[in-house]
């Protein structure tokens, strides 16, 4: 069976607790044995080289330097990593081993907004059968990686900054990272989120994909 680790924690805002029940949900339904833990002390465990995907949910805070190489390494080896919102590309700004191992970091929003997102890659099987869809929540605007492998993109207008409007935004990505499949999805701000059909079908095609 395959083994799978949640880290959840930090800022509250984004729900973390209620975002990691529903991810080990889908993975036990999917065929994982899941681990939960909610510290990063968990990343420094050497026993997670071992497994086949991490997901973290943890916006903000700090983490270690022992805890950010060893979860480096699992995932160079081969471990897959997969996340969302700020859960996964808001968490721990100061450690850049993370941010090149994830393909980005969020670095503004608007607020809660409707706006649009853009499938680019139909055919990949991630966004299988999923059209560009209307979303709410907070739009993200990050630094990002121009080696990611962008299935997904967003278009901000002026309205909150001048000097973005008309920039296209990934959305969703997946990457390589050593012999390790990264894969994140921007989407998710609160759990409640969940409920949208193609934001919870993206990300849990991409954490299976992720997964080895």
């Amino acid at each position: 069976m395959r083994q799978a680790l949640i880290v959840w924690g930090g800022w509250e805002g984004h729900e973390p607790r209620q975002g990691a029940e529903i991810i080990r949900a889908f993975l036990q339904e999917d065929g994982f044995d899941v681990r939960l833990e909610n510290t990063t002390r968990a990343f420094a465990d050497p026993a997670i080289r071992n497994y086949s995907l991490i997901v973290p949910i943890f916006t903000m805070s700090k983490i270690e330097k022992d805890e950010v190489s060893n979860l480096e390494a699992a995932v160079r080896g081969g471990v897959g990593l997969a996340g969302y919102h700020g859960g996964m590309g808001d968490a721990f700004r100061e450690a850049v081993d993370y941010q090149f191992m994830v393909g980005g970091q969020w670095v503004a929003h608007p607020g809660i907004i409707d706006y649009q997102v853009d499938v680019t890659r139909p055919d990949d099987p991630v966004m299988a059968g999923i059209e560009s869809f209307p979303y709410r929540s907070e739009q993200y605007y990050m630094h990002v990686d121009p080696s990611n492998e962008v299935l997904a993109t967003t278009t901000f207008t002026a309205e909150h900054a001048s000097w973005i409007d008309g920039v296209v935004m990934p959305v969703v990505w997946k990457r390589r990272h050593g012999t390790g499949r990264v894969f994140y999805s921007s989407l998710g701000h609160v759990a409640s989120e969940f409920a949208v059909p193609q934001m919870s079908t993206i990300l849990r095609r991409g954490m299976n994909w992720a997964a080895r």
